[in-house]
């Protein structure tokens, strides 16, 4: 019987392959560095010569044909951890077998259930293939974002990780630059020159690896991101010709099961049998597959116009709150009036009175009067709380109406 070995030597660095334990019960296998001398210590010098040699490390993904050793050198990409069903290969049936994934896959995607099987399905059988950022938001709890993200390493394993938002923003990428999924958890990146490098890397082939202590090295990049967030109408600054970004707004799941996870990862190789016996219902459109209409979903469009329409998403915000407490039918105001209680509502808006002036005339069409005319004037206190001032000036008219069918178009 050949013994097992379980060192190994890359280039001029020893290796051995070790059993990790998880919080599950369950175990890894991860490389961590070995000294010779303690190799030598442990089994004598003789054992030395049956340790195999490779010349260096490569990062070669594949799922349906993986090899771990390819021309001499040691493939760091991970072979997938279930392995695929090897016996039905009718779609329906498959379906059938896999109802937990199905039924989920419905919640997560919707009515683009189709398009998110592709997605998986090109994950599966292209791993190097680019893909849009995926974004699962939601200001609700108990949607299912976090399951999905868990379900989906339990798919891919190694070949995915977590990291922070604030993880993003440092140099240091090593321990994800060569994974096929990066997933990152409550999102909130305000500033562009994130939302940059994310948008880069999403399109890229080629990225720098850098860890502490030694020099970056160009690499092969093929990673998918898949982002997360409860804050839906801000998470990221993007503008209205983007088309890098898939975003899904998700609902709150009816009844929760707390076995559901479990029962997802059972059903994996029957899963990843139907994605592989299913036909694509879409076309390779663009470089990220996916075309800018097949993606472009209302919670994108929400997101952009917020992105792109700050002052006016606040003035509906501050005016749906002013009818809000008080019953009158329409306001009357100056735009050095808004620019206050916008001051004091949102602490210290950087906009100044002809931008809403603009606002109100050019966006909404509205006209001040002729003549300067006797008002109520509105205000914050420091509480918070509207009050009334007796005030004059070419006043505007705000009609409650206008501001509720603003605010349902802001908030649908």
């Amino acid at each position: 019987m050949n013994e097992k070995i379980p060192y190994l030597r890359i280039g001029t660095v020893y290796h051995k392959t070790v059993e990790k334990p998880l919080i599950s019960g369950d175990t890894i296998s991860i490389l961590v560095k070995w000294t010779r001398e303690a190799i030598i210590n442990d089994h004598g010098k003789s054992y030395i010569a049956k340790v195999p040699k490779y010349d260096g490390f490569c990062c070669v993904p594949s799922h349906l044909s993986y090899q771990k050793i390819i021309a001499g050198f040691y493939n760091i990409y991970n072979e997938m951890p279930v392995k695929i069903f090897e016996g039905e290969t009718d779609v329906e049936l498959l379906k059938r077998l896999t109802p937990f994934s199905i039924e989920f896959m419905k919640h997560i995607f919707a009515e683009q259930i189709e398009l998110g099987f592709d997605y998986l399905k090109i994950l599966l059988e292209s791993p190097t293939q680019i893909l849009p950022i995926l974004c699962l938001v939601s200001k609700e709890r108990s949607t299912g974002k976090s399951t999905f993200i868990k379900w989906l390493k339990a798919i891919f394993g190694l070949n995915m990780t977590y990291i922070k938002g604030d993880s993003f923003a440092s140099p240091f990428n090593a321990d994800w630059a060569a994974m096929l999924l990066v997933a990152i958890d409550e999102v909130f990146f305000d500033k562009k020159e994130i939302t940059e490098r994310l948008k880069y890397l999403s399109t890229t082939n080629k990225d720098k690896i850098e860890a502490k202590g030694k020099d970056r090295e160009e690499v092969d990049f093929f990673a998918k991101f898949v982002l997360c967030s409860n804050n839906e109408d801000s998470f990221i600054q993007i503008d209205e010709n983007e088309i890098r970004f898939w975003i899904i707004k998700i609902s709150p799941i009816k009844s929760e099961n707390t076995e559901f996870l479990d029962s997802l990862i059972k059903e994996i190789p029957y899963f990843l049998r139907f994605l592989f016996e299913r036909k694509f219902h879409s076309e390779k459109k663009t470089r990220m597959w996916f075309s800018k209409e097949e993606i472009r979903t209302k919670a994108l469009q929400k997101l952009v116009w917020r992105s792109n329409n700050k002052l006016e998403s606040k003035v509906i915000e501050l005016f749906h709150e002013l009818f809000e407490t008080v019953e009158d039918l329409e306001v009357n105001v100056i735009p050095a009036d808004v620019i206050n209680m916008l001051n004091k509502m949102f602490k210290n808006s950087y906009w100044v009175i002809n931008d809403v002036r603009k606002l109100l005339k050019e966006s909404w069409n509205l006209e001040p009067q002729k003549n300067s005319l006797a008002y109520i004037k509105y205000d914050l206190d420091h509480g918070g709380s509207f009050y009334q001032q007796n005030r004059i000036g070419r006043y505007f008219t705000i009609n409650k109406k206008f501001i509720s069918e603003k605010f349902d178009e802001l908030m649908n």
